[in-house]
């Protein structure tokens, strides 16, 4: 299969591309994952980032080993960072190693693995069913094709002290002004004068991608327009990016998120030195445990100027290496990894995303989870971040341009305009 020389995008909103519906998909025409390709049964490794929910994947696995003790699944967890996740499994890529089977894929990454042939087209007339939220389901898709299989969708939503704002007497705020008055309020409580106030995850990695990506993207700015031509340089993206400076040099988002990834910013929320969080649903099982529903709750992400937030689309997905030798016992273990059990216990031990629209509107989960009137919302407005065969690359001239304007060097227009030459030169 030739590379694509343009990149592929997942721009627009999810509910945009849930209203358009998924492509339509036929039987696959080729060697690399169509019929007849899924061969030879027995043990297999599922690979992915660090587990972060106390076990409760190990568990899960040990299920399956019992109903399939002849096709064993073998947990390997790689760091908790998304960048070096990608760099470990395209490493085992390129040097043919035999310890990646099926590995979890950011789907950001699927146009580049798809590209490069680290993983096989999938059959889709076997994995797609009507309950799969659309636009989910595109995530995996390349070239009209699916390459990886989603079995957690993802979307920021904000967390918040609780017991904090009650003290201060003070609403839970829905704009980023409310934001600011609420972080005044809660400061002048004794004990919590230096409390952060709204935090993310601004460390030089993919976090910041995505964080700057919502500052951007909630004013109106874009990377990319809708014919895939640089369009960064614009008033409404040096508007959002100067917005996410300013509130470092505000004191709004405090400096210490400059290096915090989701678990650094997750454990000052639940030290009391930090009221305000951007963070993935997975955070909810963690507050739980360790705080209590009696101090922290969840809300819709603020509004900034008047326009309503637009999150950042995440989410992971089942893919099968090149390299697997037990394809057959990796098909059969993606449709149980991502089958309505599953994405049920996902939900309920780790409060991951679900893939299935359904249990957005479970009474039993709602009951459980309130939140997730909030997170199908924070799902429905969010915007993805360019999915190219050359992500590296793209993300990481995003990180360049912007960590320094954070962290008080430069403006953000010197900033854009010099990423907006970078990308140009991606492109060519």
């Amino acid at each position: 299969m030739p590379i694509l020389p343009r990149r592929r995008f997942m721009q627009g909103s999810a509910l945009a591309l849930a209203l358009a519906g998924a492509a339509a998909c036929g039987k696959s025409d080729s060697g690399s994952g169509g019929e007849g390709a899924f061969e030879g049964t027995g043990p297999i490794n599922w690979v992915q980032g660090k587990d972060n929910s106390g076990g409760k994947v190990k568990a899960r696995i040990e299920e399956w080993n019992k109903l399939y003790p002849d096709e064993k699944v073998t947990l390997i967890e790689l760091s908790a960072e998304a960048d070096q996740q990608r760099a470990d499994m395209i490493n085992a890529a390129q040097t043919k190693s035999a310890s990646h089977d099926v590995i979890s894929v950011d789907l950001v990454w699927v146009a580049e693995f798809a590209a490069h042939q680290w993983i096989v087209e999938l059959p889709a007339e076997e994995l797609k069913n009507d309950d799969i939220i659309p636009a989910v389901w595109e995530t995996g898709m390349y070239r009209d094709k699916l390459y990886a299989m989603p079995f957690a969708t993802d979307a920021p939503i904000m967390y918040y002290r609780k017991d904090l704002l009650a003290q201060a007497g003070v609403e839970v705020p829905t704009t980023w002004e409310e934001v600011k008055t609420a972080v005044e309020a809660v400061r002048k409580l004794p004990g919590y004068e230096s409390i952060g106030g709204f935090g993310g995850q601004w460390a030089k990695y993919e976090g910041l991608t995505c964080n700057i990506s919502e500052f951007i993207h909630t004013a109106g700015g874009a990377f990319y327009d809708d014919n895939d031509k640089v369009a960064i340089n614009s008033s409404e993206a040096i508007a959002g990016a100067q917005t996410a400076a300013d509130g470092f040099k505000d004191g709004i988002i405090p400096k210490e998120a400059l290096e915090w990834k989701e678990e650094d910013g997750r454990n000052a929320f639940e030290a009391d030195k930090l009221l305000f969080y951007r963070q993935w649903p997975y955070q909810y099982a963690n507050n739980l445990e360790a705080l209590g529903e009696e101090k922290f709750g969840v809300a819709a992400l603020p509004s900034i100027g008047g326009k309503a937030f637009v999150p950042t689309l995440g989410g992971h997905n089942c893919a099968i290496t090149t390299n697997c030798k037990n394809k057959a016992t990796a098909l059969k273990f993606v449709k149980w990894w991502t089958s309505e059990e599953s994405e049920r216990y996902a939900l309920e031990t780790q409060t991951l995303a679900p893939i299935l629209a359904s249990l957005y509107k479970d009474e039993a989960m709602l009951k459980k989870f309130p939140y997730l009137t909030i997170l199908r919302e924070s799902l429905d407005n969010a915007k993805g971040r360019p999915s190219a065969v050359a992500y590296g690359d793209v993300t990481a001239a995003i990180q360049d341009a912007f960590h320094p304007v954070l962290q008080g060097t430069g403006t953000a227009k010197d900033a854009i305009a010099g990423l907006e030459t970078k990308l140009n030169e991606l492109e060519s």
